[in-house]
Parts: C-alpha cells; structure tokens; sequence
C-alpha cells in the first residue's frame, strides 16, 4: 500500500496550502502530467484575462488527465504552476487551495513566473506528478 507523507520543518506554507516536501512509499505506478491550461477540448483558450477561472479550467482539464488514467485529484503529490502574473496567481490562489484541499490532495509546490506561455490570452499552467 502507498503512503505518503508531509515533510514540513517550518509552519509557514500552511497558510498557502501546500508542504515543502511529499514522501512517497510503496507506489505502483507514477503519472507525470504535462501542464494543463485553461483550454476546450478541441485546445481552445477560455477565459481570457481571468486568473480564477483560469486555475479552474485548468484543475478540470487536469481532472479528466487524472481520470482517464485511473486516478484522482487526491493522487497528485506535486505541482508546478507556470503564470504570466505571479501577483494575480497568489491573489487567485484561494480558487486553487480551495479546490485541492476539497480534494483531500497533500501536495508539495513550485511558482514560477515566465514571461509567456503557449498561448497569449493563457495566464496560468498547471504540472502535476501524481502517484498511486
């Protein structure tokens, strides 16, 4: 059986709802996630100039990723958020802590500010390592 768990030697990131390190024992298999970003099925953009639905859309295209490959949410062990406007990510961020804590999802992180990303009107990418 997989377990895992949270490596937190300071308090700090509570607040923003991730751990500075995930331990995994005993996985089967491990899914690595291309970034997934806020986008139709057909690859599309939605909803440009909007952070929030953004992290939204982009968790859902995750979601259906997680699904297809016989896992869930609470199955990912480690993002990387990808945005073109760090500021309005942490100001968004309630949307995504929101969502995975919902998800039971423990999570280790990394925020990278670029300059762009695929697509102009695209703000946001999310990466994630899941692992069951």
């Amino acid at each position: 059986m997989m377990k895992k768990k949270s490596i937190n030697p300071w308090r700090w990131q509570d607040r923003y709802g991730f751990s500075q390190a995930m331990e995994i024992e005993g996985a089967n298999r491990i899914l690595l996630c291309a970034g997934q970003t806020s986008v139709d099925a057909d690859g599309n953009p939605l909803h440009k100039g909007d952070m929030a639905k953004q992290i939204g859309q982009a968790l859902d295209n995750l979601e259906v990723l997680l699904k297809y490959s016989d896992m869930r949410l609470s199955d990912a062990v480690h993002f990387k958020y990808y945005t073109t406007d760090v500021p309005g990510f942490i100001a968004a961020n309630h949307i995504l802590d929101a969502r995975l804590r919902e998800a039971k999802c423990a999570r280790s992180s990394t925020l990278i500010g670029v300059t762009s990303l695929f697509h102009p009107d695209i703000l946001v990418e999310i990466e994630a390592l899941a692992a069951v």
